[in-house]
């Protein structure tokens, strides 16, 4: 007597036990066995997932239409999609996203599922291939090599959206901290050495048209992941699907995804070049570096209380050390520090991934999806804390900023059209060889009176408005 928590499956290269409740298959089976690598499967990425529907849901609606899929069949695949749309049987996605074969793996274990929901609405068994087979049906007029990185672009385009909305939210926050210190005069510093006086705004407002700047930057990435190579089959050439499947497979997945995609004009090429992936790992990069450059400030603005900047406030989020009782560290723009790094690290291995293409595939996709989502997720972690837990709830020490200013030989710069360049040296250096502030200085001197030099450090004056 048989097992009955079993189903047996046949492929080309023989049979294999299948978990009889499983909508997955014996391909899907043989990936599992064959990559136990990172244990992170492709149902952690739940819009790869609905974007492997929305392509085969596509797909289906197109061969209908073209005569060579058999309406019930078609029909049931298009349900089996709308299943997966839904966020249905996700967990049915058991393959490592961690895979050989340029993602074949994944396209397998999408294929199986989605004909076995098939099936099981027809009223057949799991396994009953005879009615709706996962090749033959749900891959038809497909490969991989086409399925798998439109999947990635519009699980990626889709993906996006999370990562400028939570930028987003940081450029409002520093705006808002822009307005909030717009009166508060402070130094500014070039080489970690006192500059000229400007105010604490400024140097918010500065961080806020940097984010800003590379909301736009992904925006323009974004766009360039909409050229697709569906209908390109195995290398570009079409092989295997009708000539007016390209059209009509692109306006159902527009019409289903709501989506505004193009198909490439040269589909050899297209299936080839990861070049879109690289670009839109540089710009993540390039808000990860400066991200972490503004993290760097924050901690130095806010180091003390009593030995560093002190500038600044950020809301104590927790005790910060398990030796020194009172010590209060700055958490946040630590751990989005280290979110940077890694972001950088990902940034390697998807050039690398990329150059490593050979000839007309590149079959290192599946790390190259691996890295840019790990990039997307932990940007948009990252910039949800920073804003939540750091950056609207900092103060200003405003008298301390203050007294930078009165103390600093940096404000002899400003000084320099009022009493000359020769007085305003001077002032440096006995500044420097007593201690004592320019200030005082000026003062006692009689170079300017306090009303003069309240004016001259108006944040009017320090903005230039």
């Amino acid at each position: 007597m048989g097992d009955d928590s079993f189903r047996t499956e046949h492929d080309s290269l023989g049979s294999k036990d299948v978990p009889a409740g499983a909508y997955y298959g014996i391909q899907t089976c043989r990936a599992v066995d064959n990559f136990p690598i990172t244990g992170v499967t492709i149902a952690t990425f739940p819009h790869l997932i609905r974007a492997l529907a929305l392509v085969k849901k596509a797909a289906a609606h197109a061969n209908m239409e073209l005569g060579i899929l058999p309406q019930p069949t078609g029909q049931a695949i298009s349900h089996a999609c709308d299943v997966l749309l839904d966020n249905q049987h996700h967990d049915e996605f058991v393959v490592d996203v961690f895979q050989g074969g340029a993602g074949t793996s994944t396209n397998m274990n999408a294929n199986e599922v989605i004909a076995n929901l098939a099936l099981e609405q027809m009223g057949f068994a799991k396994g009953d291939y005879a009615h709706c087979h996962p090749n033959d049906h749900v891959n038809l007029s497909q490969s991989t090599n086409d399925v798998y990185p439109t999947a990635v672009k519009i699980a990626l385009y889709t993906r996006l959206d999370d990562l400028t909305g939570a930028m987003g939210q940081l450029k409002n926050a520093f705006e808002l901290k822009e307005v909030e210190f717009s009166d508060v005069i402070k130094i500014g510093r070039t080489q970690l050495q006192d500059a000229v006086p400007m105010t604490l705004g400024q140097e918010f407002g500065a961080y806020a048209v940097m984010v800003g700047e590379d909301i736009r930057r992904i925006h323009e990435a974004k766009q360039l992941l909409r050229e697709m190579n569906l209908g390109a089959t195995a290398i570009g050439t079409g092989l295997n699907a009708p000539a007016e499947y390209v059209d009509r497979v692109r306006l159902h997945l527009n019409r289903f995804g709501q989506l505004s995609f193009i198909t490439s004009a040269n589909l050899v090429e297209a299936t080839q070049d990861s070049g879109v992936f690289v670009q839109l790992s540089g710009v993540l990069k390039r808000f990860a570096i400066k991200l972490s450059k503004i993290c760097n400030d924050l901690r130095l603005l806010s180091s003390g209380p009593r030995a560093g900047f002190n500038e600044i406030n950020l809301p104590p989020m927790q005790p910060g050390s398990s030796i020194m009782p009172g010590k209060v560290n700055p958490v946040i723009p630590e751990v989005v520090n280290q979110i940077c790094f890694q972001v950088m690290g990902n940034d390697v291995t998807i050039s690398m991934a990329a150059e490593a293409g050979q000839l007309e595939l590149n079959v290192m996709e599946p790390v190259i999806l691996f890295n840019l989502h790990r990039n997307i997720d932990l940007l948009t972690n990252g910039a949800r804390a920073l804003t939540r837990r750091c950056v609207s709830g900092i103060t200003a020490n405003r008298d301390i900023c203050r007294q930078y200013v009165e103390r600093s030989v940096g404000l002899v710069t400003a000084l320099n059209p009022v009493i000359g360049y020769e007085r305003a040296a001077a002032l440096a250096h006995e500044a420097l060889d007593t201690g004592r502030g320019i200030v005082e200085l000026v003062l006692e001197k009689g170079y300017m009176s306090r009303e003069e030099l309240d004016q001259l450090l108006s944040p009017q004056r320090m903005t230039g408005r």
